[in-house]
């Protein structure tokens, strides 16, 4: 059971980031008023004032509350943390009266969020800027994490806030910039907002406006795959545009605390990491692969060889970074190319990064342990131990991928059974579980996944919910309430 106490400093905080979120549709209330959208500023206003209303008495009934709890609290107060964050989210859909449902501006809100990218919009370029706006900011605050930004913003949390960081970033294990967790989190998002802005700049050079170039930017920092465009950066049919999204797509899925070392010039250290090596390494492999393989089918696109390279590198970071995002129809791909996009759908980004999926640091866990077994074979009494970054690694992290893995097949196949109870075919439901647990959400144009949510009954929109949120908090945070042991 719950302490008093502790139930208390859950409830404050909560309704902490409640407001924080609140404070966040100050931005998207802005693009209404500048393009006099006056739906979306009652929308937006609407939200705001309600969030406030129902935040601020409970945070001035609870300013006594001591910040301490433990690591299973933390568990408690990330999940319902974005649970809160999808369904405040949801209501400048459903206020705004563009012809959502509820639970369609919650799967919408809880897609945006969890960076998953999965849409039921059939047409954007129909929708308010400003809604768009929004849709685009829930990637980026669910990117980074609310958590991390709320940490960051008051060390106030004391030694409850690394149980928070915890529960919330990605990976098997969470590593520190400094001794000072605030400290961390406030680098985190410093790097994150001088990334997005940089491509921000990059993509007006480019050619777009600075609205698209917004909402892309966000879109793509949190390999989330939203875009204000139907045909999405196809749009703009330039190869510009596409290497810089790629770009930031692969700088995106890679660990934050390497790419924080990087800027300290500590080249040896990232060098030797092994999941820096490992996604390096897939990258390669599967551009080379995914390009011989267009040369080889007679596809000549205009800019010959270079094309090929550029439609191979930019499906190979999109896919692996659980983005999403298209440049070209997927009819146009080889079946060898959609095969090795298919397989990089299940290996997901690094850890501590933006991306979705199982990470790049569980697979080579799992195959330095795979080749320990094989030497226990011919080597009965051998001792062998996972190495990682050149380290002996500790035994429980083999054990804590382990169960991470299984838990991913069985939720993964759960969730195949669940749409499939929908009427759907056992192929599209595996490709939607796939999708929405891995937080992937393949480009419209790639899926045609729109028709496909939108036609879902509600009751499978809320579970995608809940196994969207699930994927984005690394399954444990979101399952563990199902447990008995934790309720005792």
């Amino acid at each position: 059971m719950i302490r008093k106490s502790t139930r208390a400093i859950i409830i404050r905080l909560l309704f902490l980031l409640v407001l924080l979120y609140a404070l966040a549709m100050i931005f998207p209330l802005a693009v209404a008023a500048f393009f006099s959208e006056k739906d979306m500023i009652t929308g937006f206003g609407l939200t705001m004032v309600f969030s406030a209303a129902v935040s601020i008495p409970v945070l001035i009934a609870t300013r006594r509350t001591s910040p301490r709890f433990t690591a299973s609290d933390g568990f408690m107060l990330v999940f319902l943390a974005w649970v809160a964050a999808c369904l405040l989210g949801a209501l400048p859909y459903f206020i705004s009266g563009h012809g959502l449902s509820f639970t369609d501006a919650v799967f919408e809100s809880a897609s945006g969020f969890t960076t998953t990218g999965a849409s039921i919009i059939k047409d954007v370029e129909a929708m308010p800027r400003s809604l768009l706006f929004w849709r685009a900011e829930t990637h980026w605050l669910g990117g980074m994490g609310m958590v991390v930004l709320t940490v960051a913003l008051f060390p106030v949390l004391g030694v409850g806030g690394f149980q928070m960081l915890k529960a919330e970033t990605t990976g098997p294990s969470k590593d520190r910039i400094t001794a000072k967790i605030t400290e961390t989190a406030k680098i985190l998002w410093l790097m994150y907002i001088f990334l997005t802005a940089l491509e921000t700049v990059l993509f007006v050079f480019a050619g777009m406006g600075w609205f698209d170039a917004v909402v892309h930017a966000f879109s793509t920092m949190a390999t989330g795959g939203f875009s204000s465009r139907n045909e999405g950066l196809a749009f703009w049919h330039s190869p510009a545009i596409d290497w810089i999204a790629a770009v930031f797509m692969l700088i995106a899925g890679f660990n934050f605390t390497l790419l924080f070392r990087l800027m300290q010039r500590r080249w040896k250290e990232v060098w030797h990491n092994s999941e820096a090596r490992a996604y390096c390494l897939v990258i390669f492999v599967s551009v080379i692969t995914c390009a011989v393989s267009l040369g080889f089918s007679g596809r000549k696109p205009a800019e010959g060889l270079l094309g090929n390279i550029r439609t191979a590198f930019f499906y190979t970071v999109s896919i692996l970074t659980t983005t999403g995002l298209g440049t070209t129809g997927m009819n146009l791909l080889t079946p060898l190319a959609k095969g090795v996009l298919f397989v990089l759908m299940f290996i997901g980004g690094c850890s501590g990064s933006t991306a979705g999926g199982i990470k790049v640091i569980r697979h080579v866990v799992l195959f330095k342990q795979s080749g320990n077994e094989m030497k226990k074979i011919i080597y009965p009494k051998g001792v062998f131990s996972v190495r990682l970054d050149n380290k002996v690694g500790r035994k429980d992290v083999v054990y804590g991928v382990s169960g991470f893995i299984f838990l991913y097949l069985i939720l993964l196949a759960i969730s195949t059974l669940v749409v499939a109870g929908s009427g759907l075919d056992h192929i599209s439901s595996f490709n939607v579980a796939l999708i929405s647990l891995g937080n992937i959400g393949l480009d419209p144009g790639m899926t045609g996944q729109i028709e496909i949510f939108a036609a879902f009954p509600a009751y499978v929109k809320w579970f995608l919910c809940f196994i969207m949120i699930a994927g984005r908090l690394e399954l444990w945070t979101a399952v563990v309430f199902l447990s008995r042991d934790y309720w005792r």
